[in-house]
């Protein structure tokens, strides 16, 4: 999959599934600084991710600040010919100040066994 870059960063499309419901996201941030997968609320509502009273919240941080985000376990998150199937994801407000739809967080890469290619600019898997 090719990498687009905007703004200096490196952005993917990213696909989830939850009740046999998918939506597509194409504005996600590639983070190898993050340790989380997070996805956008207003996006992911479409397919049923929302708040639950029996949800876990807790506290996220980075270099951005805090947010609190509650996590889901969907299906399918797939990027690409990436795939990882029930899979825990943290949901939030994201905030940020730049429009996103969700950030991919090292937890997602290292369990795919990615391999970001920055010469070529593209995410494929190491093997």
């Amino acid at each position: 999959m090719k990498i687009r870059i905007k703004n200096g960063l490196p952005y993917v499309s990213a696909m989830l599934v939850h009740h046999r419901q998918r939506v597509t996201l194409k504005n996600v941030l590639l983070d190898t600084g993050s340790a989380g997968t997070i996805f956008s609320m207003d996006k992911v509502a479409e397919i049923g991710l929302t708040y639950e009273p029996n949800d876990f919240v807790h506290r996220i941080r980075g270099v951005g600040g805090s947010e609190f985000v509650f996590t889901k376990r969907v299906e399918v998150l797939k990027v690409s010919k990436l795939k990882i199937e029930a899979f825990e994801i943290e949901i939030g407000a994201m905030n940020y100040g730049f429009d996103m739809d969700g950030i991919i967080g090292l937890d997602f890469l290292t369990q795919v066994g990615a391999l970001i290619d920055l010469d070529r600019v593209e995410l494929r898997s190491a093997s």
